[in-house]
């Protein structure tokens, strides 16, 4: 059963110390996530950043013209009016919302929308409701994102693959397991990471931004009048004209923005400076150019509407072009799947999932992981997927409502903050909520359309995955308040063994524990079935804060329990929610703050408690809910695990809670 006993509770969850030294000792606390140089780390944020985007060209306009029995026609009106749309929303969502003003939006030089719901929580703390909101938000913003996780890595392969059908139609029967075959490949090799072919994902990417302008621009040089539909004036004349069909179209052109999360959310990685650099300098010349290509192609031959990425090619580069597609969506579906990890890993620091097993995979880069339990979800989700909808032009009907919720909620969050910590005056806060919030509303509005049709995918995916936080955080509250009144007082306890005069033994005894406030189970545990205390006992209390990384030199705290030199102590140490929570190396940072604290992480014993949680008739949470936290208790990893104790010199001892 999962040890709620060593949960790790937020910072508004820690009391204050009321008497406590802090190290002051400065040391870095994350290596530096942007050492390198601008252009290593431009070309590293091509490989990344700009996978899933990147590869849109692939089945983006070929969307837009077969969406709703083919509403949108390839005639110049549709074609000019479609390219426009294309162009102004790449324009208005990834450069001037996410390239200009969002990326300023760093949580500690992290982002991504769990990351500014707890930035945007933290100017709030005058306004408890805002902060309960914005949090909110993060959670619904965060459940989207493993709906989006799910459909990426599906219609981005299998619009690759399918490129084999126009080089080959008698291949379409392999287009199915072969998607299936590369997905596999790819989830699997997920326990070895991609530390080692992370460096070869920049130059692929590099390759793959300079073939969409080689296979575009001689289609844009052969009809330079093309161009006219960069004017914002051919969006009028579509909806003026199509009202109907431009609405139904802007249901799939937001497909060309799909990824512009990844920019905001893997600037931690990279530095925004990098991020825009690479943007102007390569990718958002190379998606328009190949957009324009294709509107010209459609110009030129109406029937191409069927694939035109791949029809803008010669005959001779199309199997190459598919090689190279492939390999540019696995990248894509690497990068995605590397931010649910991620995305899973602060929530569970946020106190919104139980812990995980998480696994690094690199040395030297710490933002590295694995995390088994989501890799193995995610893969069974994509294969359900691609074997319910078949082809990526089905799919596609599932995808917008995923990217337009995350867009419109990340909006939502960054003018609260821009409000809130930027003051930003009225006039520029409506400017942007209705000239951006407004297209995204109304990009939002077109996908509502397609719920029948497979649009209610990412809808069920966020509601289960809402479910779940909300239960985990409400039922570890229930548990948490039931545990306090079970363990007592910690002063109180330390008194008693002072009074009691408990026998020591020789040794050091750790116990993690989420509060000065009251004394460990298994503590209590200890001492009253052996009848001994430890000759050094250190308690430790994990604090995550809503920072993603807390520097060592700010992480410790030594609080005073009302007795001097009796070997007790307890230690607060701080982590943010990117930060690993090694309880044996954080001893090892804490020798020499006081005589107590210098010992050998490597001898000393840990303790932990144990609480099996059984499902009564108590009042505080319905009985399916119980159900769900137990099953998800049941799953947890243990707190071993996640402190990284060393397993033979740990201990558990047990207790029972009813929920």
């Amino acid at each position: 059963m999962e040890d709620i006993q060593a949960e790790t509770p937020t910072a508004e969850q820690h009391a204050p110390c009321t008497a406590s030294r802090t190290s002051a000792r400065r040391t870095p606390g994350h290596p530096a996530a942007h050492g390198g140089g601008l252009f290593g780390l431009a070309l590293g944020a091509l490989g990344v950043v700009f996978g899933d985007i990147g590869t849109s060209p692939l089945y983006a306009m070929q969307t837009v013209f077969s969406i709703d029995g083919n509403a949108v026609k390839p005639t110049p009106e549709d074609v000019y009016g479609v390219v426009s749309l294309i162009f102004w929303s790449v324009t208005l969502v990834v450069t001037i919302k996410y390239v200009v003003f969002v990326l300023r939006a760093d949580n500690d030089g992290e982002g991504g929308v769990m990351a500014l719901a707890a930035l945007v929580r933290g100017v709030s703390a005058s306004n408890a409701r805002r902060a309960a909101i914005a949090l909110s938000l993060g959670v619904v913003g965060a459940a989207l994102f493993y709906g989006d996780s799910l459909i990426t890595p599906a219609i981005s392969v299998l619009s690759a693959v399918e490129g084999l059908e126009v080089v080959r139609p008698d291949l379409a029967r392999a287009v199915l397991p072969l998607g299936i075959a590369i997905l596999t490949v790819l989830f699997t090799a997920q326990r070895w990471g991609t530390g080692r072919v992370g460096r070869l994902f920049g130059p692929v990417m590099v390759l793959w931004f300079l073939t969409l302008v080689a296979t575009g621009l001689p289609h844009v040089v052969a009809r330079p009048g093309v161009l006219l539909g960069l004017s914002p004036t051919y969006i009028v004349s579509f909806v003026v004209g199509h009202p109907y069909t431009a609405f139904i179209a802007m249901g799939a052109v937001v497909l060309v923005i799909t990824g512009a999360e990844a920019l905001y959310a893997d600037m931690g990685h990279f530095g925004r400076r990098p991020i825009r650099v690479s943007w102007f300098a390569l990718v958002f010349p190379a998606l328009i150019v190949n957009y324009l290509g294709q509107a010209s192609l459609i110009l030129d031959d109406p029937a191409a509407v069927a694939s035109p990425f791949y029809l803008l090619a010669p005959s001779w580069a199309r199997l190459p072009l598919v090689v190279l597609a492939t390999l540019a969506t696995v990248i894509a579906s690497q990068a995605v799947i590397s931010g649910a990890f991620s995305v899973s890993r602060q929530a569970v620091r946020l106190g919104f999932l139980p812990h995980l097993t998480v696994r690094h995979t690199s040395a030297r880069e710490s933002g590295q992981i694995y995390v088994p339990a989501v890799n193995w979800l995610l893969f069974a989700g994509v294969l359900v997927l691609i074997v319910t909808f078949r082809s990526s032009e089905r799919l596609a009907t599932a995808y917008g409502l995923a990217v337009t919720g995350t867009l419109l909620l990340t909006t939502t969050l960054f003018l609260t903050y821009a409000a809130t910590a930027w003051r930003w005056a009225r006039w520029k806060l409506v400017l942007a909520a209705v000239v951006i919030g407004g297209v995204e509303l109304v990009y939002l509005a077109a996908n509502l359309t397609k719920i029948t049709h497979g649009g209610w995918l990412p809808l069920v995916i966020a509601a289960v995955i809402v479910t779940i936080m909300a239960t985990w955080q409400h039922g570890r509250r229930v548990v948490t308040d039931r545990r306090i009144a079970l363990e007592g007082p910690l002063t109180e306890f330390v008194d008693h063994l002072h009074a009691e005069r408990v026998a020591r033994v020789p040794g050091t005894a750790v116990f993690p524990h989420p509060t000065k406030l009251t004394a460990p189970l298994a503590l209590r545990a200890n001492v009253d079935f052996n009848h001994v205390l430890h000759e050094r006992v250190v308690i430790i209390s994990v604090v995550s804060e809503n920072v993603p990384y807390v520097p060592l030199g700010e992480r410790l705290a030594i609080d005073q329990l009302g007795h001097t030199d009796d070997g007790i102590i307890h230690l607060s140490a701080r982590f943010g929610f990117q930060d690993d929570q090694d309880v044996p190396a954080l001893l090892a940072e804490a020798r020499g703050l006081s005589d107590e604290l210098d010992i050998d992480p490597a001898e000393a014993s840990y303790f932990l408690s144990h609480i099996t949680i059984e499902r009564s008739d108590r009042p505080g949470m319905r009985t399916w809910r119980k159900r769900l936290f137990i099953g998800l208790a049941h799953n947890a990893a243990t707190p071993a695990s996640y402190f990284k104790l060393p397993v033979d010199r740990t201990v558990v001892m047990g207790s029972r809670i009813e929920l």
